[in-house]
């Protein structure tokens, strides 16, 4: 049983959350004709805060890109902590809780530390708000309390994720980083950040800076052509780094991972250059990487990327396979991850297995980009799903604070059923290619839709009861959103 005391600070905990819920906005995400005018003001922000010479000061690596950028972002974070350096990581978003966001040392921040330094900014903050100058949004705020944070817990590096973008992300309102990377990019916010890959990479290049370092990994011709422009205007030594060896094993799995490590090693080796630290015989001694980037790379963790984790009530009959991806290159990725680890499952188990997939995504984008290629790309592998269930965009288990919840609900299951019709012509337009004929009856049954998370999940245990010689792998993916409500729920 709680304590009084355990119980104050949890509602002290819901009443911080409620307070940062009511900086989300619908338009904030959709509108950018005031994209400009919004990044400006983050100036001010500074200055009420008192930031702005301790943010200047900050030893900062600063990440951008579609996909891989939270990725690099814990590689780097854990092989500068080998070196015994202090570090300050921000990323998004969150899966359960918001502080996962806020990382000192590779931890979490306490909800104490959150609390204190939360309200600290929030009434500064409050105090100068007036019709010019509205409280800033929420990601806004978010990147305002790390800088805050890292400020005054006095780390060494701060590895900094870009939100959306870059050129008018909170975070570049940095101005002069130690180091810049971008990860790989393709089609994601489009309607945000543009329709061509072209237009996608000048915002991703917005976050370099006159003279500072940046690397990237190899991309698109399209896109590697305007990284080069940029670059190029501001006299930036951009080079492109290869995916490190498949022989080093990585924290992170999935092939697509030796590609965001590679990027990762690069930014550190310039980092520790720059700051003085640097390994004797240098980064690129032919008998391979210094031992501190191999237990790094080694020892990286993120949680919601390529986890495999059993289900807490029924943990021989159900297993889950959590990937939070949401663009098309990435959710192709997490499907050659899928496919080899049920491959390699198989091989050990004596049981007969069921793949099934748990889908969402959110109604920003395109299942058609999505779907078709996490099916084909398994059925390339030889995986075939027997059952797809689709719930809600949104449950319960996944809100910032109370208030968040009805602001961010879409407005009915009918999202869903949207998904099912895709995934349905999908399966029989394979089935038509296999000459195969399925009855209506059997097409019903591939697939579901169930109101919430809990309903699908005790669906799946009550299935799992009822066929115990049978091992169902169920494929979380389509949403880091989903993840996160899942991780929560079976965790309970």
């Amino acid at each position: 049983m709680a304590t009084e005391d355990e119980g104050e600070l949890s509602a002290r905990y819901q009443n911080t959350l409620d307070a940062l819920s009511s900086l989300i906005t619908k338009r904030s995400r959709l509108v950018n004709n005031n994209q400009s005018q919004r990044f400006h003001l983050l100036l001010h922000y500074l200055k009420v805060l008192e930031l702005e010479d301790a943010v200047s000061q900050m030893k900062i690596i600063h990440v951008a890109g579609t996909k891989g950028k939270g990725s690099t972002c814990i590689f780097a974070e854990s092989i500068l902590r080998c070196y015994g350096l202090r570090t300050g990581l921000f990323t998004s978003p969150h899966l359960i809780d918001v502080r996962e966001r806020f990382r000192l040392n590779g931890i979490e921040i306490s909800q104490e530390k959150f609390m204190d330094y939360f309200w600290c900014c929030f009434h500064k903050l409050k105090e100068r708000t007036s019709n010019e100058t509205p409280m800033p949004t929420y990601f806004c705020f978010l990147a305002l309390l790390a800088f805050k944070i890292f400020a005054t817990e006095q780390v060494d590096v701060v590895i900094l994720e870009v939100g959306l973008g870059g050129r008018f992300d909170a975070t570049n309102v940095i101005q002069k980083p130690v180091v810049c990377g971008i990860s790989s990019l393709g089609y994601d916010h489009m309607e945000i950040l543009g329709y061509t890959l072209a237009e996608i990479a000048a915002e991703k290049a917005g976050i370099f800076k006159s003279g500072v370092p940046a690397f990237t990994v190899p991309q698109p011709d399209e896109a590697m052509r305007v990284l080069n422009e940029k670059a190029s205007k501001l006299e930036v030594n951009l080079q492109v780094v290869e995916p490190l060896d498949s022989s080093q094993r990585l924290g992170l799995q999935g092939e697509h991972q030796y590609l965001n490590a590679g990027l990762a090693v690069a930014l550190c080796s310039t980092f520790l250059k720059e700051i003085g630290i640097e390994e004797k015989n240098g980064l690129n001694q032919r008998s391979g990487l210094p031992e501190k980037f191999i237990s790094g790379l080694s020892n990286a963790y993120l949680i919601g990327r390529a986890m495999v984790v059993p289900d807490s009530e029924l943990p021989e009959e159900i297993v889950y396979y959590l990937d939070g991806a949401h663009s098309p290159e990435s959710m192709e990725a997490c499907a050659i991850w899928f496919s080899k680890q049920i491959k390699q499952n198989q091989e050990r188990s004596q049981k007969i297995s069921e793949q099934i997939l748990l889908f969402n995504c959110m109604s920003v984008r395109d299942p058609s980009l999505l779907l078709p290629r996490l099916r084909s790309k398994c059925i390339d592998h030889g995986v075939n799903f027997k059952r797809a269930v689709f719930v809600p965009n949104v449950s319960v288990y996944n809100q910032v604070g109370l208030s968040s919840n009805n602001d961010r609900r879409v407005d009915s299951i009918a999202w869903q059923f949207g998904l099912q019709r895709l995934w349905d012509s999908l399966a029989r337009g394979g089935a038509k290619s296999n000459s195969a004929s399925v009855s209506k009856g059997e097409q019903e049954e591939k697939s579901f839709v169930f109101s919430s998370l809990p309903l699908a999940v005790a669906w799946l245990r009550d299935n799992a009861r009822q066929s115990k010689q049978v091992r169902f792998q169920v494929l979380v993916t389509g949403s880091l959103h989903l993840v996160g409500d899942l991780l929560r729920l079976i965790r309970k």
